[in-house]
């Protein structure tokens, strides 16, 4: 989460205060990691850290009353002074090496794979899931439904059958894209080698354009899924509302992730946050 805080340096650890948006999972969980900028004497900001703060030391601000993903319950998060110990921190500095303390005791090389390439990619897996489950949900009531003019079944729709083809050619290709990239830069992890330029490019490129799958491939069934699906409560039209909510989030911005992997292509010089 970005840094929204201030914090601190006390005796044994850091003194904490600030506002987190958009904090998902806050309505039930029982840790939140939050940054914060730390600020020597005189208020002078020296770098960022994170803080690990137990459910009791924060309050939760219901905020989030969005038109979907609701459930991640992405509200914010108030501490007001709060005593956090220095081994419930990490600086950012040590979050950007593929080196941490943690990994003195944890050898799995999960924690080695670079933190943007996890990031960015977990929120276009879970969208693409989203679209697997609202391709389903398509093909559950297709299969029964009987459109009103015409008496027609629209199984036997050829235009309906040939949607149902590109969207789930739309998911598939998402996957295995999001898969194969994971897996390679797993397979550095796993031999201790830092995840190349070129692969963490690629990685980029893959992972917005799988979003941009994913909900192109829910619209052209909810397009031919009837009035019924536009009712509130229906799967099809939870998820149409959640993948659309999910390709808002920063990470999905296909032009400035393309461009990372154009530039690299060409030589160019590649900086970005989420790299």
């Amino acid at each position: 989460m970005a840094p929204s805080g201030t914090a601190h340096r006390v005796e044994g650890g850091y003194r904490l205060s600030g506002r987190w948006g958009f904090s998902s999972g806050s309505d039930h969980v029982g840790w939140a990691l939050v940054g914060a900028v730390v600020q020597e004497g005189g208020g002078t900001p020296s770098h960022v850290r994170t803080f690990l703060v137990p459910q009791s030391d924060f309050v939760v601000e219901d905020v989030w009353h969005a038109v979907g993903l609701r459930g991640t319950g992405s509200n914010d998060l108030h501490i007001a002074e709060v005593f956090v110990p220095e081994h419930r921190t990490l600086s950012a500095a040590q979050v950007a090496l593929p080196e941490c303390p943690g990994h003195a005791v944890n050898p799995e090389p999960l924690y080695r794979m670079p933190l943007a390439t996890i990031f960015t990619t977990s929120i276009s897996v879970a969208i693409v899931g989203m679209a697997e489950a609202g391709l389903a949900a398509y093909l559950d009531a297709t299969r029964k439904r009987i459109r009103v003019v015409g008496n027609q079944r629209v199984a036997e729709d050829p235009f309906a059958q040939v949607r149902i083809a590109r969207a789930a050619s739309a998911v598939d290709g998402a996957w295995l894209q999001l898969t194969r990239n994971v897996a390679d830069v797993y397979t550095c992890a796993e031999s201790g080698e830092d995840t190349p330029l070129g692969l963490r490019t690629r990685l980029r490129r893959d992972q917005p354009l799988a979003t941009e799958r994913a909900v192109g491939a829910v619209d052209l069934v909810m397009e031919n899924a009837g009035g019924s699906a536009m009712r509130s409560g229906g799967a099809l039209e939870r998820i149409w509302r959640d993948v659309h909510t999910g390709r808002g989030h920063v990470v999905n911005d296909v032009e400035s992730a393309l461009a990372m992997f154009g530039r690299d292509a060409l030589g160019l010089e590649v900086t970005g946050a989420m790299l």
